[in-house]
């Protein structure tokens, strides 16, 4: 029996198998591209609020420095706190209608120890070693940092971003170099201040994943006040008015900044971030300067100058590589 023949049509290439992956090559560029673009944008906001933190985290280093030795450091550090708690008590609200998991809770406790014990530290050195000797010796945090974030966070440690971290460190010991004669308890004081530090940055920068900026400000802020409360107490003494009224400006503007820094943290890798930290070095030393009549050294203005020198390095190769996400090739994307 002859068998039937059927007329199959031609099928325009076109309308079969070229469309198709034309559509998922375009889908796939679409992704990638929004995701260079998120990944830019979040590059830039994280180093743009990580320089407004610097600002704001100066503008408190001068505010203690004013104040001076009148008052124990651990008493202001506890008004501080404590002003600060008040202030951002609205943003513990959400944790009325979402109770924080145990083991989140226990970080929030960590944090607040190890920073309340690096705070009264800090506010010991403010007030008995230059601005820019603080502040230099507390850079050696970022080299804390950037090392924990490798280790716990799997952050990759880029070349740039090494070369930006120890650059930067470099600078600061060219600012110390003079006080590096005579060691006197502040700089030890700040010496053990930035581990704690360190180690309070990296802790917050594992609650940022799952939990509100404001909260884990509002967090540290309680955590501070309660671990500085028993030493409060054993040195007090009534507090002026005018002690008052500067820490409850500083409380305002360290609250600010831990809120931009919190923020920079969720919008950029740490080894983004804590180069740009090292500007808050330069405009310490300035202000301690004009401001406090501190000499002008040379080797500040040297070491200021390699300080600005990696932070401009670090964020423009930064933003530079978020930017270069490529979509896939064609035959990639066919195959």
């Amino acid at each position: 029996m002859p068998t039937e023949s059927r007329h199959v049509p031609d099928r325009h290439p076109s309308a079969t198998s070229r469309p198709a992956p034309a559509r998922r090559g375009g889908r796939v560029s679409a992704t990638a591209d929004a995701a260079a673009g998120q990944a830019g944008e979040g590059t830039l906001a994280g180093i743009g609020w990580m320089v407004l933190t610097t600002v704001l985290f100066v503008s408190v280093t001068l505010i203690v420095r004013h104040l001076g030795s009148d008052i124990p450091a651990v008493q202001a550090a506890f008004i501080r706190y404590g002003i600060g708690l008040v202030m951002v008590l609205p943003m513990l609200h959400p944790l009325v209608t979402q109770p924080v998991r145990p083991w989140v809770l226990g970080l929030y406790a960590a944090r607040g120890l190890v920073h309340g014990v690096a705070v009264m530290l800090w506010f010991y050195a403010m007030a008995r070693i230059p601005i820019a000797e603080v502040t230099a010796i507390g850079y050696t945090a970022p080299i804390y940092v950037t090392l924990g974030a490798a280790l716990f966070y799997g952050e990759r440690l880029h070349l740039r971003r090494i070369a930006a971290v120890l650059i930067g460190f470099a600078g600061t010991l060219v600012i110390l170099r003079p006080g590096l004669a005579e060691i006197a308890p502040g700089h030890l004081a700040q010496l053990a201040a930035a581990p704690l530090f360190a180690c309070s940055f990296l802790i917050a920068k594992g609650l940022t994943r799952d939990q509100s900026p404001g909260v884990i400000v509002g967090m540290l802020s309680l955590g501070c006040t309660l671990t500085l409360l028993p030493g409060a107490i054993m040195v007090w003494r009534p507090p002026t008015l005018d002690e008052i009224a500067w820490l409850t400006l500083c409380a305002a503007v360290a609250t600010a900044g831990h809120y931009t820094l919190t923020r920079a943290f969720r919008a950029a890798p740490l080894t983004v971030t804590q180069p740009i930290g090292f500007l808050q070095l330069v405009w310490a030393a300035i202000l301690g300067i004009v401001l406090f009549g501190e000499a002008l050294d040379p080797f500040v203005l040297v070491g200021g100058g390699i300080v600005v020198a990696s932070v401009t390095y670090i964020s423009h190769r930064e933003a530079q590589a978020a930017r270069r996400i490529t979509t896939p090739p064609a035959a990639a994307i066919k195959h």
